[in-house]
């Protein structure tokens, strides 16, 4: 199977179980496979148990808010695109996501089609980056 051939794996971590319906829904037809988790210690689980190529994360989330997952799974793989989802709109906001590890940041309410094409747009700028690394254990070479 050619590299672009395979199906990519999207993990959604968003509090709101309509939004997160319709982007399940949205990406599963635009050809992703998506995960979804209610919340950021349930997003960490999933992240750990089976790797997404991508997460789209809410700032405003019960217990672990977006930031401090995003700060988690930044320590954990440097590699994984992360795209903050979210209404937190002021500028202070937006820089505290992006300088805390974030590839982008995108304004509820959103335009879908805008949305596929920044998650399309992370995932041609991190392809063949997540795979340079070679990790057995706790060793990992680049």
């Amino acid at each position: 199977m050619a590299k672009r051939d395979v199906v990519q794996h999207i993990l959604v971590v968003d509090d709101d179980p309509a939004l997160t319906r319709v982007l399940k829904r949205g990406l599963t037809y635009e050809g992703f496979v998506v995960e979804a988790a209610p919340d950021g210690e349930a997003g960490l689980v999933a992240a750990r148990e089976r790797p997404p190529d991508l997460v789209i994360l809410d700032v405003m989330l019960p217990g672990l808010d977006g930031l401090q997952v995003l700060s988690r799974l930044r320590a954990a793989d440097r590699r994984l695109p992360v795209l903050l989802l979210t209404g937190r709109d002021s500028p202070t906001d937006q820089i505290r996501g992006l300088e805390g590890g974030a590839d982008d940041y995108v304004l509820k309410p959103f335009t879908f089609e805008v949305l596929v094409a920044r998650v399309r747009a992370l995932l041609r700028r991190y392809e063949g980056e997540r795979f340079a690394v070679l990790r057995f254990a706790d060793l990992s070479l680049d």
